[in-house]
């Protein structure tokens, strides 16, 4: 899984990339201070795995993990070159959801890059540069189709029906998020292109210390926008998360507490960006390992098999499968099955966030 932040200049993107993944980055107070994307790799705490572990020995526990790209800032004009948007938009491309930094705080001493700070004007920034460069794509793209959709071409014909919504959205202000087709041949069309606004969206708003909560009045305009785009969004500060991130285990917990939360913004970010995405988590556990395996909302069994290894999909048989909660109660795999609790799910089996899983397969 892997997410861009993005944001205009100056609102806080390489602080929070700093403070998620405690890489250090250059986060000076000046436009485009970040030109390549940064790129870090990041543990999503889960709770389970620590239950787990409680009851199964191992070698070692492995979570899932995040990839979190740190996108320059975006300035208007970006779909047209403006401050090397280009470059910048190019890197979206790449992402599976865009994680988009809104600031929701005043401060005199960090310029903002339109003179004022106004969260709804910025996503508008953003959201039209965005659907700017998904219209030239579209446009490129709908010629070349329609040349070759006039020699009859089957597949052309079907690529121009895709391109023609696609255009029509954009060029009614609207991303190309949400569209869908009955046809699964039109939906893989549309999924090829990785349109910039077709992209999942988490807002997340850079509050002030004494707002850690997000519930000032520039946050709430951040929801309001979310939640008529059935988003979400996370309150986090920035600044505040950057010092949390050097402290050890203890002074952490320590400083949390003294501000009014229970756990870094990383694990609300990540578990929010999980839900983004439509993702959930399943386990395998043994004595050599204990890890999160990420896979869609809806993965059948051989699907998730698949994660582990496609000979695992190929030839699979069957899963057997018990919940955190069977571990809790029984304590052991061997209590868990002499119990009767352990389940056999076959090849239609929908996994279930949480599962802990052995796969049986034959290749």
């Amino acid at each position: 899984m892997e997410a861009g932040i993005v944001g205009l200049p100056n609102v806080g993107k390489s602080t929070l990339f700093n403070a998620l993944t405690a890489a250090g980055i250059a986060s000076e107070n000046y436009p485009f201070c970040t030109i390549e994307p940064n790129v870090g790799i990041v543990n999503v705490p889960d709770p389970r795995l620590d239950i787990i572990h409680g009851f199964i020995s191992t070698d070692k526990v492995i979570p899932a993990i995040l990839r979190l790209v740190d996108i320059a800032g975006i300035v208007r004009g970006a779909s047209e070159g403006e401050g090397l948007g280009n470059k910048f938009l190019s890197h979206i491309r790449n992402v599976d959801a865009i994680l988009h930094v809104v600031r929701c705080f005043e401060d005199s001493d960090v310029i903002h890059v339109e003179g004022k700070v106004d969260p709804i004007s910025d996503i508008e920034t953003i959201d039209m540069e965005l659907m700017l460069a998904d219209l030239q794509t579209v446009e490129s793209a709908k010629e070349k189709a329609t040349k070759t959709a006039r020699s009859g071409n089957a597949e052309a014909k079907s690529r121009l029906v895709v391109l023609e919504e696609c255009s029509a959205r954009l060029e009614n202000d609207q991303p190309i998020r949400g569209l869908e087709f009955d046809d699964p041949e039109q939906q893989k069309i549309l999924k090829g292109y990785q349109f910039l606004t077709a992209k999942p969206v988490l807002y997340l708003a850079n509050v002030d210390e004494d707002d850690v909560n997000g519930e000032g009045a520039l946050v709430q305009q951040v929801r309001e926008r979310a939640a008529k785009e059935g988003g979400d969004v996370v309150p986090v500060c920035g600044r505040l998360e950057s010092e949390i991130a050097e402290l050890d285990e203890a002074d952490r917990k320590e400083m949390l507490e003294s501000v009014g939360l229970q756990e870094p913004a990383l694990a609300v970010v990540a578990r929010a960006a999980y839900h983004t995405l439509g993702l959930q988590s399943y386990f395998t556990a043994g004595v050599k390992e204990i890890r999160a395996w990420t896979i869609p909302i809806g993965a059948t069994g051989p699907q998730a098999a698949g994660v582990i290894h496609s000979d695992f999909e190929r030839g699979f048989i069957r899963a057997e499968i018990f919940s955190v909660a069977d571990l809790e109660e029984y304590e052991s795999e061997k209590a868990i099955r002499e119990a009767g609790k352990l389940r056999v799910e076959g090849k239609e089996y929908v996994m279930q966030d949480g599962d802990i899983c052995h796969f049986l397969f034959n290749v």
